[in-house]
Parts: structure tokens; C-alpha cells; sequence
């Protein structure tokens, strides 16, 4: 079963009080999931990882990253010209590195300066025995919101390769171009607030907004790992 859901009427409007409460609101739809041995929450970091960890703690699930990371122009970090992940698979948003008349080159660098970040964010975090086991068992995937979902598109095809039984996205906002890109994907989705306007950004959906730092994820890690033994 796949669900687009519950606040498109509201796209104008700030649904979420923060993320926190967004994730809160994606456990009541994935309550079936409650308690369940065989399924894992994966989060996208960085943005993704207060969403994920409260989503897994609401529902007694396993908990981990999938280290998936936008791919930034090095002179402007405000474009994205697709995404990467740790082992090397990519996507990339060709229509955007055409119009920028981008050499093979040029991106090759991009995307090795993401992969060598990934890397140093690992080592940060304390994942330097990083493994993403997920072989027949259920996997949640989820972030803050997808904008463009190129970094959601590579998360759920790192994951589908490692044959995980079943794969549902649950966001709590997103754009219906993003929702697209995966939506023939996986098993289902789940986006509480779908935002058709042209122009999209997912704090808009926020009350309370701010990046997530890479020393606050590390943080986070920490006391999740605390708390599990």
C-alpha cells in the first residue's frame, strides 16, 4: 500500500512545530511497526536525524544513518547538483549540469569532495565500522522533507540493493516532483504535507527551524548508543 497523505490542503501554512513533532505525527501512521524485531528507521543526515531517532524511539525500532549526501558546486553550496552516497552511487540532476555547461570533470570533483566529507563525517560520528545490514528485513527511511529527492532517490536505491524485504519512505513534508522520483520505488510512502508550489522548501513547513550541525548529530549518536545498552 502506498500513502500520500493528510496536510496537502495546508501547503501554505506551517504543519509542524518542529521536527520532533513532525516525527511524532509519521509514528502514528507507522504503528503497525511497533515493536517489530525484523524492522530498522534509517535517517538521512543531517537534517533527518532528530526525525528518525524519535520516530524510532516511539515505535522500538532499531536505529541507524544511511550516509547519503547532497553534491554541492564547490562555489556555491546552495546548489545541488544531485546526490551521493558512501559506497559511490550517485545521481545527478542532468538538466541542471547541462544548463550549467558542466564538464565530466568539474562533476567528478564535486562528487568526490562529497565522498571525501561522508568519510570525514563518519570517522566524526564514531561510524568507522559503518555497515548497513539490511537484508530481509523492513526498512523506514526518512528525512525532514524531501525538496529536490535526489538524496532520497539514492538512499532507497543503496538500500534496495542490499535486498531489505520491504522499503517505505515516511517523511513528514515534500514536494510532489520529489514524491515522483520515488514513488515507483518502493513499497510505500508516507509524506504528511505535500507541497505542489513551484517554489518549495522544506522549513516552510516548520514552525521552529535551524540546520542541524554536524556536532549536534554526533551528539545525538551518542546518547542513542547510551541508551541502548
Amino acid at each position: 500500500m502506498k500513502i500520500v497523505d493528510e496536510y496537502s490542503l495546508r501547503e501554505k501554512i506551517r504543519v509542524f512545530k518542529d521536527r520532533v513533532e513532525a516525527a511524532e505525527r509519521l509514528a502514528e501512521k507507522l504503528s503497525e511497526y511497533k515493536d517489530a524485531g525484523d524492522t530498522v528507521v534509517l535517517a538521512i543526515p543531517s537534517g533527518g536525524v532528530p526525525v528518525g531517532l524519535t520516530l524510532a524511539r516511539k515505535l522500538n525500532l532499531d536505529f541507524n544513518l544511511v550516509m547519503v549526501r547532497k553534491i554541492h558546486l564547490p562555489w556555491n553550496q546552495e546548489v545541488g547538483l544531485g546526490a551521493v552516497s558512501w559506497d559511490g552511487t550517485y545521481l545527478l540532476n542532468n538538466e541542471l549540469v547541462e544548463l550549467m555547461e558542466l564538464s565530466p570533470s568539474v562533476v567528478s570533483k564535486c562528487i568526490s569532495n562529497e565522498l571525501n566529507e561522508i568519510k570525514l563525517r563518519m570517522v566524526e560520528w564514531g561510524l568507522e565500522g559503518y555497515n548497513l545490514n539490511v537484508k530481509d528485513i523492513n526498512v523506514i527511511i526518512t528525512d525532514d522533507g524531501l525538496a529536490s529527492g535526489y538524496t532520497m532517490a539514492v538512499a532507497v536505491d543503496v538500500v534496495k540493493k542490499r535486498r531489505c524485504r520491504q522499503l517505505i519512505v515516511a517523511v513528514p513534508t515534500g514536494s510532489t516532483e520529489a514524491l515522483r522520483k520515488i514513488y515507483d520505488k518502493v513499497d510505500r510512502v508516507i509524506c504528511l504535507n505535500v507541497r505542489s508550489s513551484r517554489i518549495f522548501a522544506v522549513a516552510d513547513a516548520y514552525v521552529e527551524w535551524r540546520d542541524i550541525t554536524s556536532t549536534e548529530v554526533r551528539k545525538l549518536l551518542e546518547e542513542y548508543r547510551l541508551s541502548r545498552r
